[in-house]
């Protein structure tokens, strides 16, 4: 080995902190520009051991990605869904295919810079909010709350309900107020009764309060999120397609102009109305697939939506929906 290679080696120190080695190989990364190999030759480690090493420099929060959203917002298709929309913002993941991590991991980017101080953000729950939340970047947001707008279910995925919410409320340094109930009662009486109890009320006090809104749109298929989380039959969901629903909102379904159809489920449903979702100063969607278009498309004209996420593919499809 040359004297230039032991000199470079010798300036790795393997006593010192975790936290200098993550940061010293971001800054070299990041701000220095240089490659992975001539980083692991620095350090003396393997090039798998600087990617790890600028991994956790992110999951830490050493590292932010962030998305240049006015980069976003001059593709041609963005401006031409805000414009079809009203929206403030859509931000469209590039590529060719339908992709739900990308959605998610472009939400997380951006989320955070939608928040302030003070803000109660109301989350909501199913894969694409749970990956979200997996990929968020951990950024402390002061005297800030995150409430779950849906109550919970025996959920279908490797993850509870409650864990959306959690997750974002942890790598923001916020509180969080779950729903300790179901999603669904078996009567409209049980449902009622709950409601009264002291720790639910409370929450329903505090998602009347909420000026932010985090979620995704629900189709009307039979693989639903819907019907596989186990709010509702496929009987059900018959019933309110018959009446006219195209997608569903936080559990709640509505028809092709974005209106909550109130229906046989809704009295004994634990939850957020779609209608608290109207004039927030952030209504955050974010969902893709074609599957989505019809209920995404009206819960844009429907005003519960200021801010979209989504893909290319799926994006085209809204611009060209015509119901």
């Amino acid at each position: 080995m040359g004297q230039d290679k032991k000199k470079a080696r010798r300036r790795y120190r393997p006593d010192e902190p975790v936290e200098d080695t993550l940061l010293r190989a971001a800054w070299l990364y990041y701000y220095e520009n240089r490659n992975q190999n001539e980083i692991a030759e620095e350090f003396g480690v393997s090039r798998a051991t600087v990617v790890n090493y600028l991994q956790q420099a992110r999951e830490r929060g050493l590292v932010e990605i962030r998305l240049d959203s006015a980069a976003f917002n001059r593709q041609r298709i963005s401006v031409e869904l805000c414009r079809k929309y009203g929206l403030q913002e859509s931000v469209v993941i590039p590529g060719t295919e339908i992709s739900l991590t990308g959605v998610a991991v472009g939400a997380a980017r951006r989320l955070p810079d939608l928040l302030a101080p003070g803000d109660i953000l109301g989350v909501a729950w199913g894969m694409t909010i749970f990956k979200l939340s997996e990929s968020l970047t951990p950024r402390i947001i002061d005297n800030m709350t995150v409430v779950q707008m849906v109550g919970s279910m025996a959920s279908p995925y490797v993850f509870a309900a409650e864990s959306c919410s959690t997750n974002i409320a942890h790598k923001l340094g916020a509180r969080v107020a779950n729903f300790y109930a179901p999603a669904l009662l078996s009567s409209t009486q049980a449902a009622h009764l709950l409601k009264q109890e002291p720790i639910i009320r409370s929450q329903f006090d505090l998602l009347g309060r909420i000026n932010k809104a985090l979620f995704a749109v629900g189709s009307c298929e039979d693989n639903s999120h819907v019907v596989e989380s186990g709010i509702a039959s496929l009987a059900d969901l018959e019933d309110y397609k018959a009446r006219g629903a195209v997608g569903v909102i936080c559990g709640r379904f509505i028809d092709a102009r974005g209106e909550h159809i109130v229906g046989p489920l809704d009295d004994r449903m634990i939850g957020i109305t779609p209608d608290a979702l109207r004039g927030l100063s952030v209504g955050m969607l974010v969902s893709n697939g074609f599957d989505k278009v019809a209920g995404m498309h009206a819960a844009m004209l429907g005003g519960y939506v200021t801010h979209l996420v989504t893909d290319a593919p799926t994006a085209q499809a809204l611009l060209n929906f015509d119901p």
